[in-house]
Parts: structure tokens; sequence; C-alpha cells
């Protein structure tokens, strides 16, 4: 009798696998690179809080418009094209930063990071499936695990570059200080803070071309018969008819959702709960990308002994109790519950991901798009949590990502309750 279990990775698809993990990197690095823009911008263009937010409004929007576009290439053509479809286009956007830094106008810098989160969202849409479908449908939760595990290399990077390449590099002057300096005084300065965000962005362009290169060179995937081509509008109409498809974009919404709360409001918390500064907080801030990092390899390794459905639900059971902790405890016993959430969060996007495309076929290329299309809560969830904060203080306001925690928990229960049923049959 043989007992031996499907390989991982199988040795034919290892070298796809390492780009796609170095895909997993680029992105993570964007993503982390990008969230300071928000305070660099306004200073350096003396803009309200709300104006500088459109940062973030136009790195999420990108994510949620270009999904569906980047589905329909995966189905038309191949999980390939559309790889070097989203490292061509994310290139583009990082480069523009260049002369975006010259005319220093906030708009065109807005227009580069559009197209730069574009491109990532057609490789986001395309690397998750493409790395299922590399091995035995039985690994492709554990395998997404390990690929998702670089993600927070990219991550711990990206705050790294911004910490830097950035943030040193601004001046000291505030909207008052500047408000006094002559034209080209002021030009001076601005110059000399929009280049120094120039420079990781164009350095992250080259390495996108890089990379655009390996995957041209690579042997194809399988593309999709011609009379698989007309069938979009019946893949769609089948993925909106299973509940556990639904139920898997919801958790994604609110994942992503509770994961950005966690991170953005770091600093806040962690300055109320130690009366510390700013640079206290970016510290615990890297201490949970580390501690995310560990985990998702840990997490990867448990996968091997234990059901993912399962994991999910203890790990996000575990995150509620521990934002109780903080909302209950303002102190370094919260800053340690809130450091620990990171640990747990790890798991919680891949697993989803994969539980949600399990046992789809092809559908799962358009499937992504949701799931992509769900990252769209890291916009919504940091506003409403600023708004309780504003209300009723920093520690209460992590009653929000509580409440998303406890939607995941809910749909893991519901994957274990319903993981013997199939999800779709197919002709």
């Amino acid at each position: 009798m043989n007992n031996t279990s499907p390989a991982l990775i199988p040795a034919g698809n290892r070298i796809q696998f390492i780009l796609l993990a170095l895909c997993f990197a680029a992105w993570g690095t964007a993503a982390n690179m990008t969230d300071p823009l928000v305070s660099v911008f306004s200073k350096t263009f003396s803009m309200s809080a709300l104006q500088s937010a459109l940062v973030q409004f136009s790195y999420y929007g990108a994510y949620f418009c270009l999904a569906i576009p980047a589905a329909l290439i995966n189905k038309v053509f191949s999980f390939k094209t559309g790889m070097l479809i989203g490292l061509g286009m994310a290139c583009i956007g990082a480069f523009l930063f260049y002369p975006a830094s010259q005319a220093m106008t906030y708009g065109y810098f807005l227009a580069a990071l559009f197209i730069l989160a574009g491109g990532l969202s057609i490789l986001e849409t395309s690397a998750n499936p493409f790395v299922m479908n590399l091995g035995s449908e039985a690994t492709a939760t554990r395998r997404l695990n390990l690929a998702q595990a670089f993600n927070p290399l990219g991550t711990n990077l990206g705050v790294f570059l911004a910490a830097t390449l950035i943030l040193p590099n601004l001046s000291s002057a505030d909207a008052a200080a500047r408000a006094t300096m002559d034209q080209v005084q002021l030009n001076q300065v601005v110059s000399n803070e929009l280049n120094a965000v120039m420079t990781p962005y164009v350095g992250m362009a080259a390495f996108l071309a890089l990379l655009w290169i390996a995957f041209a060179l690579c042997r194809p995937d399988i593309s999709v018969a011609k009379n698989e081509r007309s069938r979009v509008a019946e893949s769609m109409t089948r993925l909106l008819r299973l509940p556990r498809y639904r139920f898997g974009v919801a958790a994604q919404f609110f994942n992503v959702g509770a994961q950005t709360c966690m991170w953005t409001f770091t600093i806040q918390y962690v300055m109320k709960a130690l009366s510390a500064n700013e640079v206290t907080g970016g510290h615990v801030l890297q201490y949970s990308m580390i501690l995310f990092l560990i985990s998702r390899f840990v997490m990867t390794w448990l996968m091997g002994r234990y059901s993912p459905q399962k994991l999910l639900a203890l790990m996000s059971f575990t995150a509620i109790a521990l934002c109780l902790v903080m909302v209950m405890s303002l102190n370094l016993t919260g800053v340690i519950a809130m450091v620990l959430v990171s640990g747990c969060l790890s798991l919680m996007f891949p697993t989803i991901y994969a539980l949600s495309l399990h046992g789809l076929g092809d559908d799962a290329k358009l499937g992504a798009a949701g799931l992509v299309m769900a990252i769209l809560g890291g916009a919504l969830f940091p506003v409403l949590q600023a708004y309780v904060m504003d209300n009723s203080g920093v520690g209460i306001s992590f009653i929000v990502p509580a409440g998303c925690f406890m939607f995941i928990t809910v749909y893991a229960f519901y994957i274990i309750k319903t993981q013997n049923k199939p999800s779709l049959t197919h002709s």
C-alpha cells in the first residue's frame, strides 16, 4: 500500500513557485511603503487629513476596480498572462513616481499610485489561484499559506524602506514655517521630500521589471480552452449561487478590515497605553510584523497536522479575546495583546482565500476577483474605528476589529460544519 502524500510543490513547478513567492513579497512591500505617504503628503503639500487620505482611497480603489478585469484575463487566457499584465502595469506605476516627483503635483502621485495598485490587484488576483494550481488540491491551502508567508517579508521591508529612505528626509518645517518661505525655498524643500519618496518606488520598478522578464521566460501554464471563453456569465452565476463562496468573500472583507485596523492604529494605541511617542509605537508595529512573519511559517507547518478551518476558528476566536484585553487594559498588557493579534492574523487571508475557492475548478479564476475586491474592507473599517476613537477613546475603538474577528469565527465554524458537502458540481 502506498501512503505517500502528494508533494507540496511538485519538482517541475518549483521555479514558478519561487517567482510567485517574490511577487507576494513585492506587493507586501508596496502596501506598507505606501502607508506613510498619508502623513508625508499631508506635510509636504500642507493639506488637510481628508485630502491626504486620498492616498489610501486611490490604493484600495484600484484594487477594487481592477479585480474583475484581472479575473476575466485569467479566465479567457491564463494565469501567466494575468501575471505579466499585472507586473507590467505595476512596474509602470512605480516608475511614474519619478516624473511625479519632478512635476511636484499631488494629482500625479495619486495617478501613479492608482496604476501601481491596479497592477498589484491584477497580480494578486492571478497569483493566489496560480499557487493553488501548482500542485495537488489536497495541499492547495497549505501551499498558499507558504507562498503568503513571503508577503510579511515584503511587509517588513516596506516598513524599513519608509523608515530609512522617506521619513528621515522630511523637512522639520511645519505648515506655518513653510508659509513664511519664498517660492524658491519652498520648491527646494518640497523637491527634496518628493525625491525621497520617489527613490524606493523607482527601485521597486526595476525589481518588478526583472520579475516580468523571469515570468516571460517561464514555461506557460495551461490556457483556457476556446469553448470556455464564452462561459464567463455562467461562471459568475454559479459562484453567486454558492453560499460557501459568498460567505468567504464576506469573511475576507472583514478580515482585511480587521488587519488594517490593527496596524493603522497601533501607534496611537501604544502612545496612549505607554505614554510613549511615535518612535516607540513604530517599534511595536515592527514587532507585530516580525511575529506575523514567523507565525506564517508556523501555521503552514501546523496545517500539515491540523485542518485549516479548525486553525482558522481557533485563531479568530483567540483574536477576539486579545482585542477585548486591549479594550479593558489600556496599558502594557494591552500592548502585548496587540502584538499577539498579528500572530493570529497570519493565517487568515490565505486560509479564507483557499477555503473559499476549494473545489471550484476553473471558476476559481473568476472567483478570485471577489476575494481581491474584498480588500475594500481595508478602506472602510479604519474609518469606522477612527469615528469610534474620536468619540469614545483609543482603547474602546478596538471593539471594531473584535467584531470583524467574530464574523470570521462564524465563517470558520460554517466551513467545519459543511466541509464534507460538495461546493460545486462541474460537468
